[in-house]
Formats: C-alpha cells, structure tokens, sequence
C-alpha cells in the first residue's frame, strides 16, 4: 500500500491537438466517404453552427466542434488569399 500521507503527482500525456487544416481534412474525407457533398454540409454548419449538418463518422463531428466557427472561416479565408498571391 503507497504512503496516502504525500501529495501524489501524476504526468498525463496529452494528445497531439490537430490544427485547423488538418481537422478540415479529416471531416472533407468522412463526408466524402459517407457521400456528402463537403463543401455544402461544412458551409451549412459554419453558417448555421447546428453540429447535424457533419458526419460522425470518423468522428468528424466532434472534431470540428473544438474549433469555433469563425476560426473556421478565417483559416479558408487565409489560405485562399495565400494561393491567390493577395499578400
């Protein structure tokens, strides 16, 4: 039996957290898969914020649901300016 009379001190390894691009990845594929329309069912959720509108398959709505909505678009929104050469 362990001394109770010390504070115990235990190390959790935390996950690997996903960026942004990497989680919009994993839900384009589940919709692809489950044959959604991606583009129109991530619009759908970030317009409307109702989570029904993602799979969860591959648990790709929880996913999604650990990034706010507006970082969402600000992240499709950077990366369309990069490609287009805006900055």
């Amino acid at each position: 039996m362990q001394d109770m009379s010390h504070t115990q001190y235990f190390k959790i390894k935390k996950e690997p957290e996903l960026r942004i691009g990497e989680i919009l990845e994993v839900v384009y594929q589940a919709m692809t898969e489950k044959g959604y329309n991606p583009v129109n069912q991530i619009v759908g959720y970030i317009m409307s914020g109702d989570p029904t509108y993602i799979t969860s398959h591959r648990n790709a709505r929880n996913l999604i649901m650990t990034i706010e909505r507006d970082e969402l678009v600000e992240e499709v929104l950077k990366y369309y300016i990069k490609k287009h050469s805006w900055e």
